[in-house]
């Protein structure tokens, strides 16, 4: 049986959702993952959660050892990664609440871990295909699971993922809507390229909760806001998870 690897991001980690949940560690070359893996089932299948910020959101963007995370998972049997996500909207048709697959990303990172390999051996480079960075089987589950709850959604969109832990200028927020980024976050890059660079299909699905900066009609982005509308949603993230989880594919079995 598959067992998917579910990376929380801010709000959005509940262990609550597994059954017979258990604290796994695991040492990793990279260092410590953000968290200890929970384990257990969702409806009978495998899961292993890890919550990208720490369990008490203790870890900034820049600093969450995507390296160790993606390793940790590996190591712990994950054979596939659901993500979750909070994102500011660059688009008017992205409301809050609102439930986005994304099929692309682009990586506005300066300081982070980009790969695991920090030297090639000789005549052997090792250069991972980046062109559909998402699992469009993972993704194609994703959207389903939104339509099968009635749970507003955008069945594609592309992702920029800024350094943090500040949030965009008006400049650089209507920047990333004129290179095409439809929402905006802090945590899929590198995450999801060291996914693919190890080899484990990975989706994320994403929660809007503001429109950053550039929707000039309404006052900029605050964490309180954020939070307030983590509160009245995350349940639908956890659900389309669940849903996600349970209704893969019988040969998952």
């Amino acid at each position: 049986m598959a067992i998917f690897g579910v990376i929380g991001g801010s709000g959005l980690d509940d262990p609550d959702i597994l059954d017979d949940a258990r604290d796994i560690r695991v040492d990793t070359p990279y260092g410590e993952p953000s968290s200890p893996i929970k384990a257990g089932r969702i409806n009978g299948r495998e899961v292993r959660i890890l919550a990208r910020h720490g369990r008490e959101h203790t870890i900034p963007p820049t600093f969450v050892n995507n390296r160790a995370n993606i390793h940790a998972l590996k190591e712990a049997g994950c054979q596939c990664i659901l993500a979750t996500t909070a994102v500011g909207s660059l688009r008017r048709r992205i409301e809050r609440g609102h439930m986005v697959i994304p099929d692309q990303f682009i990586d506005f990172t300066r300081l982070r871990k980009l790969s695991f390999h920090e030297s090639f051996e000789p005549h052997a480079p090792i250069h991972t295909p980046m062109a559909d960075p998402f699992d469009a089987e993972l993704r194609k589950r994703l959207i389903t699971a939104c339509q099968d709850l009635l749970i507003p959604h955008h069945e594609r969109g592309v992702v920029v993922t800024i350094e943090g832990p500040r949030f965009s200028t008006r400049a650089e927020s209507n920047m990333f809507r004129m290179l095409g980024a439809d929402v905006i976050n802090m945590s899929t890059a590198p995450e999801c390229a060291l996914a693919a660079e190890a080899g484990i299909p990975y989706a994320a699905v994403a929660m809007s909760t503001d429109y950053d900066c550039w929707k000039q009609d309404e006052a900029p982005v605050t964490w309180e806001e954020i939070l307030r509308i983590f509160n009245e949603n995350a349940k639908n993230v956890t659900a389309v998870l669940v849903e996600a989880v349970t209704r893969a594919p019988q040969q998952d079995a």
